[in-house]
């Protein structure tokens, strides 16, 4: 562990039953190092998280230039034991300094053990193989989605399209996003530059939702966690407080050329090992985010000028579409729905404050709804934008057991 004593990140654990809708309280968490020694025990709190705890970390600057040799995060070893005395093991948890690492487990676990890998961005993963921006539709003609439609879930297959025997991962679209956003670059970039490698695997992911890609050709996915055909991803891994945030942010946004459907294939590379003229380059767009440029700025730097930014109108499994920003002042049935759903959530998850669902967003709504995004690690702010109406929702569907 470089420079331990210089600076410091922070880990937060969350622990689940069965779905991020079942809180489990009384969890025993344990942070190891990754010689073995005990760092911090607890139990989990009334919402199933552990306080965040500070771990030594490398300085932030050795994420910061592709120059560098040493690995710029710590490692940890994390052990949970359920109230039921079941375990899960998280091995080489990734801690950045300034950052919070995010790690969820869910009661049982699909996978006993979670060995969380480098980021692509310094591990030796196979090169893309390129392929063709605009990609045929299913049937030729036309897809069964009339516009890109954000899935409710993306099922992952954990290898190269052919391996009939690697596991399918099933999780959220936002939980794939900020998994392969996690598993691809550093949380500690600036953030335009996270902003536009966000959007970038969200349109990367979206075009292969609407292309239909490999279920057209009779698989039972969505897509590979192979960086030789898609993202880099690692079931289970941790993920970082600055990328969940700005995934939140843009949830659903895509890029779009001019006079083309659908979403852009928004292929990237490094930047210093792979470079392809047309493909965003990762490391490039951290030098373009510190020269002052915007996400979208960066955007078309790489994929040109004819590109803009459009964000899905629709969720799969949310029943109620955004109606537009809440917050104070704010009235009627958007308003009393966001209260109906927060009191059941509630339920699961009492340190929410309950309401009277009277359709008016006052002080006590904007409280719980600030109480909702901390506990589930979104920027609190006491508003309902786009990202934290679909939030609420999903996390309604996940305690009323239709999610």
């Amino acid at each position: 562990m470089a420079n331990s004593n210089t600076s410091s990140g922070r880990l937060r654990v969350s622990v689940f039953s069965k779905s991020i809708g079942t809180p489990q309280p009384g969890a025993v968490v344990t942070v190891r190092s990754t010689g073995g020694s005990i760092i911090n025990e607890q139990r989990t709190d009334n919402s199933g998280a552990t306080d965040e705890i500070t771990l030594p970390a490398p300085p932030r600057s050795l994420s910061l230039s592709p120059g560098n040799t040493e690995t710029p995060f710590s490692e940890y070893n994390i052990s949970v034991r359920s109230v039921e005395g079941d375990t899960a093991e998280i091995e080489n948890a990734q801690v950045y300094a300034g950052e919070v690492s995010l790690q969820r487990i869910v009661f049982p676990p699909q996978d006993d053990i979670v060995q969380v890998i480098d980021p692509a961005i310094i591990g030796m993963y196979p090169e893309k193989i390129p392929e063709d921006e605009k990609k045929p539709l299913p049937g030729g003609t036309s897809v069964v989605l009339s516009e890109p439609v954000v899935p409710e879930f993306v099922v992952v297959h954990d290898g190269v399209p052919s391996d009939k025997t690697a596991a399918n991962y099933t999780l959220r679209f936002s939980d794939y996003i900020k998994n392969v956003a996690s598993s691809e670059i550093f949380s500690t970039w600036s953030a335009e530059a996270i902003r536009a490698n966000i959007i970038a695997i969200s349109s990367f992911t979206l075009n292969r939702v609407y292309t239909e890609w490999y279920r057209s050709k009779g698989y039972d996915f969505t897509i590979t966690s192979s960086t030789q055909f898609d993202q880099a991803f690692t079931y289970g891994r941790t993920i970082f407080s600055q990328i969940s945030d700005i995934a939140d942010e843009v949830f659903g946004t895509f890029i779009v050329r001019r006079n083309a459907g659908q979403p852009l294939f928004s292929q990237y590379s490094d930047g210093r090992r792979v470079k392809r003229e047309g493909w965003l380059s990762q490391w490039g767009s951290q030098e373009l985010a510190q020269d002052g440029l915007s996400a979208l700025q960066i955007l078309r730097y790489y994929y040109g000028r004819d590109i803009y930014l459009s964000q899905a109108r629709q969720v799969q499994g949310i029943p109620i579409s955004f109606p537009g920003v809440l917050s104070q002042g704010s009235t009627g049935s958007p308003v009393r729905t966001i209260q109906r759903q927060l009191n059941r959530i509630a339920r699961n998850f009492p340190l929410i404050p309950t309401l009277a669902d009277d359709g008016i967003f006052g002080p006590k709504t904007a409280n719980s709804v600030r109480t909702f995004q901390q506990i589930f690690s979104m920027p609190v702010t006491g508003v309902v934008n786009y990202p934290v109406w679909y939030r609420i929702s999903e996390i309604y569907n996940a305690v009323t057991g239709n999610g």
